[in-house]
């Protein structure tokens, strides 16, 4: 799998999809992928990258692109990317991690005040608890 610029991922023992092996690589599809996008990237980011990730089973893939001021969210339904609709707000909701939330205009305008505001209300949110409790209880089930 190529170098991510950031990644998350679901531990196996709680259910996610992804280790790190002896030589310290990821195995198997994180959860989720982020890249930040250049103008001399752009086009692998969103083409290149975009496919590998998603053929290596990646969840959510998520793309700054820089130059455009855009951000766009992809989450895997039936095997494919698709593209995750930000609510009325402007604000995308991870289905795989519940209660992160982006704010993509306060990020690309650099309100980091505001990003770090709706994240906050995502960790607060009922689903992050529900979520919690589910990676909890998978610990102590396996």
């Amino acid at each position: 799998m190529p170098q991510p610029d950031a990644l998350m991922r679901i531990r196996r023992e709680r259910g996610g999809r992804s280790c790190i092996s002896a030589d310290d690589y990821v195995e198997g599809g994180p959860e989720l992928v982020a890249e930040v996008a250049a103008s001399g990237t752009m086009s692998v980011d969103t083409g290149l990258k975009l496919e590998l990730y998603q053929r290596y089973g990646v969840q959510e893939y998520i793309v700054w692109r820089v130059p455009n001021r855009e951000i766009d969210w992809f989450v895997r339904r039936g095997g494919w990317f698709t593209p995750l609709a930000a609510d009325a707000a402007g604000v995308f909701r991870s289905e795989i991690f519940p209660g992160l939330w982006l704010d993509a205009a306060a990020l690309v305008g650099g309100d980091m005040g505001r990003v770090n505001a709706v994240l906050q209300q995502g960790l607060a949110s009922s689903e992050h608890a529900d979520f919690v409790a589910r990676l909890a209880q998978a610990v102590r089930t396996t």
